[in-house]
């Protein structure tokens, strides 16, 4: 096996477009899916509709056919999107729909004495959705949400196929530039590993800073509850 050095700015610069890629279609996920749990929960039974088929849609069809479709098929209609654009948009309506339904059973795992008790004392319907149901939906939703970033980390990854230099790209570039597929692409994959043990750690620290007591389960279960606990001698230390 061979190595070279010269590899890593290039896997690096690759890196930094895999990240914007899913920054960006997190962020469009984010917004969408919020809208698309509200309408689930709240809407009229039309929007309900619509929100229950883009939903179907995109949980239904590969991710791989869908940034084709943007890339590839809107241009075919007028509609001319850049490959960074393509990719993060499709990605982004990807995740919305994950995002969606992930929302959505967190906001119906808030009790509806909750909602109750902020229109008792007058608050209105859309306030008391959005100032009472939702901030403790957004905690009871944060382990969910933390594993699909991750997810569209790695399914990040298919935009080399729409020609894009991103870290799964440039290793694919490089590999085929030095016919060194096994080398390159085992540092392509510790460069994922890093990434996601970082995010990984940011995300728990999230997890227990936003968490409150009595909302949603803690971090650990309780002792009497876990399925393993440590051997203890009588009288003594635990192994």
């Amino acid at each position: 096996m061979t190595f070279r050095w010269d590899w890593l700015p290039k896997l690096a610069e690759g890196l930094l477009l895999t990240v914007e890629i899913t920054a960006v279609c997190v962020a469009i996920g984010i917004v969408l899916g919020t809208l698309l749990a509200a309408g689930r929960v709240y809407g009229r039974r039309w929007l309900r509709l619509l929100c229950g088929v883009y939903i179907e849609f995109f949980r239904g069809t590969p991710l791989l056919v869908q940034v084709f479709i943007v890339y590839f098929g809107l241009p075919s209609i007028g509609v001319t999107l850049s490959a960074f654009t393509s990719a993060a948009l499709a990605l982004g309506l990807n995740t919305a729909a994950y995002q969606a339904e992930y929302l959505r059973g967190a906001l119906q795992a808030v009790g509806s004495g909750q909602l109750q008790a902020a229109r008792s004392v007058g608050m209105p319907l859309r306030q008391a959705v959005w100032s009472v149901v939702f901030p403790q939906a957004f905690r009871i939703v944060l382990p969910a949400w933390s594993n699909e970033l991750i997810q569209m980390l790695k399914y990040s990854s298919i935009v080399f196929t729409i020609t894009l230099y991103d870290l799964m790209g440039m290793g694919k570039k490089l590999a085929a530039k030095h016919f060194t597929y096994l080398e390159v692409f085992l540092v392509v994959a510790l460069f994922y590993l890093a990434v996601v043990l970082i995010l990984t750690q940011l995300l728990n620290l999230l997890e227990r800073r936003t968490r409150l007591p009595g909302l949603g389960s803690d971090v650990e279960a309780p002792a009497k509850y876990r399925l393993w606990t440590p051997l203890r001698r009588p009288g003594g230390r635990g192994r």
